[in-house]
């Protein structure tokens, strides 16, 4: 293997990514085939380093498989205008303030449920018969 090669647990470290992950975004088309040494060992190069370290960080931000896939495929275009993504990074903004709205609405609704507790017996609680069907 050449100097400027990885394997994969090398790559794993060097990203903070497990070796199955790799493997997962190999076989779904999102890390390219790597190269094989001349013993069939994957030899990764630095482009796979930073396509992977792209991925990664897309991922901690929340974006999906096929968000990310189209934000590779819109990087490879670096003659056109960035719209699509700014388009593609706003819907993502919007998913995510929706969740959050959702998550405050539950975290109001248990505070409620919890603040409702009398501290009596389970026969009494009011949490559990909150969640049981009605």
């Amino acid at each position: 293997m050449s100097e400027r090669s990885l394997a994969i647990g090398a790559l794993a470290k060097a990203t903070d990514t497990n070796v199955e992950t790799i493997r997962y975004y190999e076989r779904i088309g999102l890390l390219p085939e790597p190269k094989r040494t001349s013993a069939n060992y994957r030899a990764y190069g630095q482009d796979e380093l930073v396509r992977l370290s792209f991925i990664r960080r897309a991922r901690e931000l929340g974006f999906t498989i096929e968000q990310i896939r189209a934000l590779l495929d819109l990087a490879n275009s670096r003659d056109n205008d960035c719209c699509t993504v700014d388009a593609l990074a706003q819907a993502h903004l919007a998913e995510i303030e929706s969740k959050l709205s959702d998550l405050r609405a539950l975290r109001r609704e248990l505070r409620d449920l919890i603040g409702q507790c009398q501290r009596g017996k389970i026969a009494d609680c009011q949490i559990l018969a909150a969640l049981s069907p009605r």
